[in-house]
């Protein structure tokens, strides 16, 4: 099994995540998404992931990208331990609260938001950060609010066993920091991601743990 990845991105420390929890240690091949105008623009890599992005799986002879793809095909060919409910709503919840930040947080922020914000628009870093900043408040917000109501919220996202949301959470919330929102403003949140963080599946996915970290 080979990981493509890339130290800081979200998505594929959603994975790492996701494979720490499950016990798999896939061989890790990092593609830098900045050094020499990004690796993830190199032919070589193109032919191999025509969508140009991180993270990429092989596993014999299956080809993925696409985090959230990735981590539901990890969680049927190593259902243990899970990552999702095993009721139905359960797993809708989930999914709900990972796509509330992979499908409309996440994009905001990743690395060709801000570039088309430097390179067409002409915005300065100051303005890029404090756009990105205000986009990604907005959408912790909303999952302050849902997580901080909702009664199936315990320890983790969704009960007391980490899940794909957890898997989704820690990730925008280092990236949050990143950004210099203050992720006080959400304590749900932030506790939630303090209970992942001492989990050693977790520590070993952080950006500053992996091979290309720089």
């Amino acid at each position: 099994m080979i990981l493509y990845s890339y130290f800081r991105s979200s998505a594929a420390y959603r994975v790492r995540i996701a494979m720490h929890l499950k016990g798999l240690a896939p061989e890790y091949r990092a593609v830098h998404l900045v050094k020499d105008g990004g690796e993830q623009h190199a032919p070589a890599y193109r032919a191999l992931n025509p969508q140009g992005r991180v993270p990429y799986l092989i596993d014999g002879q299956v080809q993925l990208g696409q985090s959230l793809a990735i981590i539901e095909y990890l969680e049927e060919t190593h259902p243990l331990p899970p990552l999702l409910p095993r009721d139905a709503a359960g797993r809708a919840r989930v999914r709900s609260i990972a796509l509330a930040i992979a499908a409309d947080i996440q994009p905001l922020q990743n690395l060709s938001t801000t570039r088309y914000l430097e390179e067409r628009l002409g915005l300065p870093q100051e303005q890029r950060d404090a756009w990105i900043a205000h986009w990604v408040a907005v959408g912790l917000g909303a999952l302050e609010t849902q997580l901080g109501r909702e009664p199936a919220t315990g320890r983790y996202c969704h009960g007391d066993l980490p899940t794909l949301a957890d898997c989704c959470l820690v990730p925008q919330m280092f990236a949050a920091r990143r950004f210099g929102v203050d992720v006080a403003n959400y304590p749900t949140l932030a506790r939630i991601d303090a209970v992942c963080q001492e989990l050693p599946a977790v520590a070993a996915a952080a950006p500053a743990r992996q091979p290309d970290a720089s």
